[in-house]
This record gives C-alpha cells, structure tokens and sequence, in this order.
C-alpha cells in the first residue's frame, strides 16, 4: 500500500510523458513520483545521481527518439537511454534546436 504522506521523489507532468522532474537531489535507488494529469504513482530505481529540477527517464528510449513531457515534444535522444537514467544535455538535444551545431 502506498504511503500517500511521503512527498514524491520526482513529477510527471502527462500520462505518456517520457520524463519527470526530481524534486530534491536523488541518488541511485528505488524512487517514487506522480503525475501531475495521470496515473497516481510511478516506481522506478534510479540508475543516476539526478539533481533537484533535472530530468529522469521514466521510459526506455532509443537514439534519435522524440523525448515527451507536458505532453509535447521536447527534445531528441542523441543516444539510448535507459528507464531511470539521468536525462540531460548529455544524451538529449532540444528539439528546438536540434539543427544547430554543437
């Protein structure tokens, strides 16, 4: 049963969104989150340490996959990552400007 007084460790914003967002710095481990607009909780063990405001891959994602939060896409892998992984401007690049050069 879940512990509903425990403040989530990381928040999705869509049901469907690829990534959520830590709400405090997280270490390697069991974690534990919600949605915003879907499901209650989402439990994953964190492969990374992911600091607070950073993103988590909540999905297995392969290279050059549309990266998903808020429902939109965000951003495109730049390689695989895995269900999670720390997600950041080391493995994704923003769909924005993906056309520019690095």
């Amino acid at each position: 049963m879940q512990d509903v007084s425990r403040e989530p460790d990381f928040l999705a914003h869509h049901d469907g969104d690829a990534v959520a967002v830590a709400v405090r710095d997280l270490e390697p481990g069991a974690v534990e989150g919600g949605y915003l607009r879907g499901p209650a909780t989402v439990t994953l063990e964190l492969r990374d340490p992911v600091p607070l405001g950073h993103k988590i891959a909540l999905v297995d994602l392969e290279k050059g996959q549309d990266v998903i939060e808020y429902g939109l896409r965000i951003g495109v892998t730049t390689e695989k990552i895995a269900r999670g992984s720390y997600v950041h401007v080391h493995n994704v690049r923003s769909a924005r400007w993906q056309n520019s050069v690095a």
